[in-house]
């Protein structure tokens, strides 16, 4: 079957690696999508342990379509609706893109909805109900070039929605970024890890989750168990091995979270807990200034705040520069990684970057930094 993952912008190469690794094939990275090619099995196993898309569409349909009628049309003559929408189960419609006489998403929709609703009723007098929250198939079509492309979603909310962080900071970064952004590092769990602006968290969190190949949604609801093709064999197979921990002879190096703020550096040991990984990661209460690193070399990771959503523009520099003085003192031989939304502000570290990746923090362009500290 043919998929369509959604990531963020510049984890596209990260995210392509990561579904090799799970099983896809015919993996081709683009523009904050990556197409690929998927059996049921890889289709659980990519629902179950991705940590970096946000969510996997599956292509099911697509027409040639040059306005509203065709739209209508294709729609119901697309697949087989006894199989996939009877009357009994509710659903949703999400639009992207645009076509001719259909510029407006919501009208779109309501023109996919009207075609099943009219044919469901043509066939049993019946009609499914829609559901925005909590529909048992969300469809998704998407228009462009005079095509449309109908998929359906294999869960209802994003996959970056892990569970484990009720509590969370100050514009939190997401959990997919996050992830990517660690691969990016190539911690491998034989280094010391620190966060000395940790936040929620969320860094060390996914940093620990991947080592431990830890699964992103056990507990998550599918809506791919309502498609008419679901294997419960195989899905209770999958489940199985995501939820196999990894175990590791010999100790874990320090990972260690700094947060000044009290009530953050709570939310962020809650999160840990929530997470289950109290016993791999300490959060500590007080300034980085103040902090004493690990014996041993390793990486620090950070998302300071860039003034954008958090943070006073008059005071930003001078956390800057008092985060690059204390690794020049502090933190010779290690690696620091930081996520930079604001390049005036990064100048205030004091030090070149050895790499430059960009990548997209929600809607801010930032770039992920690396510094080798001497």
């Amino acid at each position: 079957m043919k998929l369509v993952a959604s990531i963020s912008q510049g984890l596209e190469q990260e995210g392509a690696k990561e579904f090799i690794e799970l099983g896809a094939e015919a993996v081709q990275a683009s523009r904050r999508h990556i197409l690929l090619e998927a059996d049921l099995a890889c289709l659980y196993r990519l629902h179950l342990r991705s940590r970096l898309s946000f969510r996997f569409l599956r292509e099911i349909a697509r027409f040639p379509c040059f306005g509203p009628y065709e739209l209508y049309k294709g729609v119901q003559s697309a697949i087989d609706w006894d199989k996939w929408l009877q009357p009994k189960k509710s659903f949703r419609v999400d639009v992207t893109g645009v076509g001719e006489g259909l510029s407006h998403t919501h009208y779109t929709a309501l023109q996919v909805k009207n075609a099943i609703i009219d044919l469901q009723r043509e066939r049993w007098g019946l009609r499914s109900s829609i559901d925005v929250n909590n529909p048992d198939i969300c469809l998704h079509l998407h228009l462009a070039n005079n095509q449309a492309v109908l998929s359906v979603d294999g869960t209802e909310s994003s996959l970056h929605k892990r569970g484990y962080r009720p509590a969370v900071g100050i514009a939190p970064i997401k959990e997919t970024l996050a992830a990517g952004l660690i691969r990016m590092t190539g911690w491998d769990g034989t280094k010391n890890l620190v966060d000395p602006l940790c936040g929620s968290g969320t860094f060390l969190i996914e940093a620990v989750s991947t080592l431990l190949g830890i699964s992103s949604g056990t507990d998550r609801q599918f809506l791919f168990k309502n498609w008419p093709d679901f294997d419960i064999a195989i899905w209770k197979r999958e489940l199985k091995m995501a939820k196999t921990v990894k175990t590791f002879n010999g100790n874990l190096p320090k990972i260690i979270g700094c947060e000044f703020d009290e009530k953050i550096a709570d939310s962020a040991l809650y999160n840990v807990r929530k997470a289950g990984l109290e016993n791999y990661i300490q959060i500590i209460n007080c300034p980085f200034q103040e902090f004493q690193l690990p014996p041993g070399t390793g990486l620090l990771t950070c998302n300071p705040p860039y003034g954008k959503r958090i943070g006073d523009q008059n005071q930003l520099p001078n956390l800057y520069k008092q985060l690059g003085e204390y690794c020049k003192r502090e933190a010779s031989g290690w690696d620091l990684w930081l996520l930079s939304g604001n390049p005036t502000l990064s100048r205030y570290i004091g030090m070149k970057a050895n790499r430059r990746f960009q990548v997209n923090n929600g809607s801010i362009d930032c770039r992920w930094l690396n510094y080798k500290i001497k």
